[in-house]
């Protein structure tokens, strides 16, 4: 769920992270170094819950009583470590520091079933609606007991609770902040895990994010007998090449036979369960995002393989179920959970031009909270507060998408051109590209050699990709004026396959000029190496994939007729993003992306149980004729 280079970083950093967030990884730009032990007290309580279960909870308080403090929580899975109340963190990051430094009461607990907590785990454990008695609980009602214990029973509270958390721990804030306790004033799901299957953390669009979906569920799906202070030993990969790692594992039956050894229950639901069914609809948060009191802010990055759908559709399910609620969003750009500890001023070779991590504890989140909880002046913030890449600043918004914006179709064209003006010629058929799809040869998602996904893919350089012959290529002439994208990107594609099931991926790109003026201009930068590398330089802006036989619904997966055109239609998430003048809006069309997709046999199966027998290579054509008219659709904000 947390995103890091290295497996073995994961475990180190989820060490380190006290409050899963809200005391985060090493900074790099820390002011003095600030001493927890020095200025805190631990205290370390079993806080029972309505059913008796007892949950670990970590309670770090200002040895200065002098004044009362508002209480902020996080709830994690991912251990409230060091235990022992002498046992302080050795480090803490920006966004920790500074809840320390404004001198509030930080509360860290072990969920149910985690760790020193009593109780059984279950992965993103339902929301019960109607609760009859003390044994329906649910994440909402253990939040709910341990403020409502906190605030009575935590010397010098306030009486104001704020929540937050990223990734994981963003879905138990989600959870906290339905049918909150009335100390609960603000909360802050970041990066929030929200409907798994459909859209976020391991599936896109019916589609297993396998390095990801593995990796996490390797390390961290073991189950617990009981309590613990011991972390999970790492996945040995026994190599760092996640790419021949995953194509030697072969089919998805071997993860279990050859590694996994039946040891991890969720990863088997996740094999039985390869359609939408009453599982997942019941780990489907976001219908249940009612009744929302507190003010909430929703986190994300741009650039977020894991929750950028999560951030999205949390921000939007508030807004259309609590119209009277002061829900506001966050996008920076940004990889997963980069803003809790990082200066944000970069992602992978992109830079941003200033430290947006910074801005957003200075100017956003640190006012959001000290207001809601310290009753600090009302912070300057808008409904959405966006960061614009492409132009590289922030923009404050009253709306999200933001008005203005104006659907305009960009269709492919002969010659692998791009153009605003939709096909003329009425052939259907003989007007395609096509490409052989080969499921032994995957296009890699990155050209980097990592076993654990590279952060900075999603603006990695694509020219690695470009130049595969199973990858078909659409960019537009050099802009004349920039072209400003808001919001999500609608792939219409009209596609053949050979085979009975494909998937289609779609990239939308920005190709930098070759002019070195020009790219100085952009990067506004001197003539340097950097400079140099961003010469044409193919900037992924936002890709996402459609496992085709799940275009028409995930609940009902439907074959392809061989060799027989039919309509793939699908959302990528949100963009915003400054196509400027003289480059270049380039779409990428390919059928795998691995192994952050696994590999689709292109033949109707069931994926989690196919042979090495399944996979075969298939022809893939994509149309362009006026009748058969691919095109995407693009926000364009005027």
């Amino acid at each position: 769920m947390i995103h890091v280079r290295r497996l073995h970083n994961f475990v180190r950093m989820s060490r380190c992270v006290l409050l899963a967030a809200v005391l985060s990884t090493l900074s790099t730009y820390a002011q003095q170094p600030y001493s927890i032990a020095d200025h805190y007290t631990k205290h370390e309580y079993m806080i029972a819950m309505r059913d008796g279960v007892r949950l670990y909870t970590a309670v770090y308080a200002p040895k200065d009583t002098t004044r009362s403090c508002p209480l902020i929580i996080t709830r994690t899975p991912y251990s409230c470590l060091p235990y022992g109340k002498d046992a302080f963190p050795q480090f803490v990051g920006s966004q920790g520091e500074r809840f320390l430094r404004e001198g509030y009461i930080v509360v860290q607990q072990d969920v149910r079933g985690c760790f020193m907590s009593e109780g059984q785990f279950l992965d993103v454990r339902p929301y019960i609606p109607a609760k009859k008695n003390a044994k329906d609980i649910d994440e909402t009602t253990d939040t709910y007991d341990t403020v409502d214990w906190l605030v009575k029973n935590v010397p010098h509270n306030n009486g104001r609770v704020g929540i937050l958390g990223i990734s994981y721990p963003g879905f138990y804030t989600s959870m906290g902040t339905i049918d909150a306790h009335p100390a609960v004033k603000a909360t802050s799901p970041q990066a929030p895990v929200s409907k798994w299957m459909g859209g976020d953390d391991f599936f896109h669009n019916g589609a297993l994010l396998l390095s990801h979906a593995f990796n996490f569920y390797a390390w961290f799906g073991k189950p617990r007998p009981k309590p613990t202070s011991n972390f999970n030993v790492p996945f040995n990969h026994g190599t760092p090449d996640e790419y021949k790692f995953f194509l030697e594992m072969g089919p998805l039956p071997n993860a279990n036979a050859k590694y996994l050894k039946n040891e991890m229950p969720f990863w088997n639901e996740i094999m039985r369960h390869g359609t939408w069914d009453s599982f997942w609809e019941a780990r489907n948060i976001l219908p249940h995002l009612q009744n929302i009191k507190p003010a909430t802010l929703i986190v994300g990055g741009w650039f977020d393989t894991e929750n950028l759908f999560g951030a999205l559709n949390t921000y939007a399910s508030i807004e259309k179920q609590n119209p009277d609620n002061r829900n506001m969003l966050v996008m920076g750009p940004w990889s997963h959970g980069q803003w809790r500890g990082d200066t944000g001023d970069s992602l992978g070779y992109v830079q941003w031009g200033s430290p947006t991590c910074l801005f957003y504890l200075d100017s956003i989140v640190f006012p959001f909270f000290n207001y809601h909880l310290k009753g600090h002046g009302e912070p300057r913030l808008a409904e959405a507060m966006v960061f614009q890449t492409g132009a590289n600043q922030w923009r404050f918004l009253d709306s999200w998408p933001p008005k203005g914006v104006v659907h305009t179709n960009l269709y492919l064209s002969t010659n692998g051109r791009l153009s605003f003006e939709p096909p003329s010629k009425p052939g259907q058929g003989q007007q395609y590209d096509e490409y052989l799809s080969d499921p032994s040869k995957p296009v890699p998602y990155t050209s980097e050699i990592t076993h654990w996904y590279n952060p900075g893919f999603m603006v990695e350089d694509q020219r690695f990709a470009s130049k595969r012959p199973d990858v078909l290529v659409y960019q537009t002439d050099e802009l004349q004026e920039d072209l400003t994208i808001a919001g999500p990107v609608t792939a219409s594609l009209f596609v053949s396959t050979t085979g009975t099931d494909s998937d289609w991926i779609v990239k939308v790109i920005d190709v930098f000029p070759d002019t070195m003026t020009s790219t100085l201009r952009f990067l506004g930068s001197p003539y340097d190496e950097r400079t140099l590398r961003f010469k044409g330089y193919q900037m992924l802006v936002r890709g996402d994939v459609m496992r085709g036989k799940f275009r028409k619904s995930l609940a009902n997966p439907q074959s392809f007729v061989p060799n027989t055109a039919a309509k793939v239609e699908f959302v990528l998430n949100d963009v915003f993003h400054t196509f400027k003048k003289g480059h270049r809006l380039m779409v990428h069309i390919q059928s795998s992306w691995f192994p952050m997709i696994d590999r689709n046999p292109q033949r109707f199966v069931d994926i989690y149980s196919a042979k090495e027998s399944d996979f075969q290579k298939a022809t893939q054509r994509v149309y362009r004729s006026a009748v058969w008219s691919s095109h995407l659709k693009l926000p364009v904000l005027r």
